[in-house]
């Protein structure tokens, strides 16, 4: 009887959490299998913005991990094949209040390199803009746009033909007992493991997560026809404000918040703030709303559409646009923390994002979990190429 190929890290789930840290453990030599129970990504990491997402991220840590991953999307982009479709943000502040907000956070140390917009320059340099009311903006050079459904399988391919990382899919794991993984389909055999379940909260290490009292969010986005002009940014508004911790949490937001509760409550309680993403054929990525729940629903809301798409129009004004496509998206969410990477054997390390910042910090993250489960390296880690 043939022995099994033993390879130094198997990793549960190919969605970007896993593939980051297959990226981040190739990097050190070390050989790689990715185990996955569906043909393809099919999850939150192929149903969202492909915003990698940088200025309004929580202050230090969170916001740190995103420059970093930012940083490694640029460096892997090229040789994977993955395009980027637009860089850098803007935040069109409706209100005083709002203005307010961006003046702060030009004030920390996460504003640098960013600047604020007057008005005038809102209307001049960003077609499709309503052009009236605006009491400013923040720009950001920090961000990247990749277009997920393309990138998440390009990534694969290229880990799998330049890198050798195996990807065992329509596999399911039932048990982890490192050196053995019992799968759907036998036995592979791996040094240390990663699971990286995405919001699969029931079938490995229900316990552990249950410690951490996951839950999911459950989130409403569309595509739209293409409005005949062309966006460099991605773009958000006052409701992104009162949302991302970075600005959130800054004293000036209060006020901001009470304004909006007083004039968009429906958005509040919906969850609702605007992005907007332009693929490269030219249509629109619009969203998002945010409901919680342990199993939500697979319904989407037409009023919970149009709170978004009533923002898009204070934003863009002109004619509705046509909606191409609709769609539900769901990940992990826990109130009091942005990720977790609990440890519920010696070699097996479970690490879920719990907070919608997938595409924004799994790199950083993976980097940091290497090299806690395998050490510190004082060697030149491997050029992506």
């Amino acid at each position: 009887m043939s022995r099994l190929q033993q390879f130094d890290l198997a990793i549960v789930g190919a969605g970007i959490v896993g593939l980051a840290h297959a990226l981040a453990a190739v990097r050190r030599g070390l050989s790689v299998v990715v185990i996955d129970r569906d043909a393809q990504a099919n999850g939150a990491s192929v149903r969202n913005f492909g915003f990698i997402t940088v200025s309004g991220q929580e202050r230090g840590q969170v916001w740190r991990r995103a420059m970093r991953s930012r940083d490694i999307w640029l460096e892997v982009a090229g040789p994977a094949g993955i395009d980027v479709v637009q860089r850098g943000a803007v935040v069109a502040a409706r209100r005083p209040e709002a203005r307010a907000v961006v003046e702060a956070f030009l004030q920390t140390e996460m504003g640098e390199g960013c600047k604020l917009l007057e008005a005038d320059e809102l209307n001049r340099d960003y077609p499709g803009f309503a052009g009236q009311g605006f009491a400013g903006g923040l720009w950001s050079p920090h961000e990247v746009r990749v277009e997920s459904r393309l990138a998440i399988p390009l990534l694969a391919t290229f880990l799998a033909e330049r890198h050798s990382v195996e990807f065992r899919r329509e596999t399911a794991v039932r048990r982890v007992e490192p050196p053995d993984i019992e799968t759907s389909r036998g036995i592979v055999q791996a040094g240390k493991v990663i699971v990286c379940p995405g919001d699969d909260l029931a079938t490995l290490y229900p316990d552990r997560i249950a410690h951490y009292a996951v839950t999911r969010c459950k989130l409403q986005m569309m595509r739209l026809a293409d409005p005949g002009f062309r966006l460099p940014v991605s773009v958000m508004s006052d409701l992104g404000l009162a949302r991302y911790a970075g600005y959130a949490a800054l004293p000036e937001a209060v006020a901001l918040r009470r304004r909006l509760e007083a004039e968009q409550r429906d958005a509040l309680d919906n969850g609702v703030h605007l992005i907007v993403v332009q693929s490269a054929d030219g249509t629109l990525v619009v969203g998002d709303s945010h409901h919680y729940a342990t199993t939500p629903d697979p319904f989407a809301s037409e009023r919970v559409d149009e709170i978004i798409l009533e923002e898009f129009s204070a934003v863009f004004g002109g004619p509705v646009l046509r909606v191409l496509e609709r769609w539900t998206g769901t990940y992990a969410s826990v109130s009091d923390r942005t990720m977790f990477a609990d440890a519920p054997q010696e070699d097996v390390r479970l690490v879920m994002i719990t907070s919608g910042t997938g595409a924004s910090t799994s790199f950083a993250i993976a980097e940091e979990v290497i090299e806690e489960l395998f050490g510190a390296t004082t060697s030149q880690t491997r050029k992506i190429a």
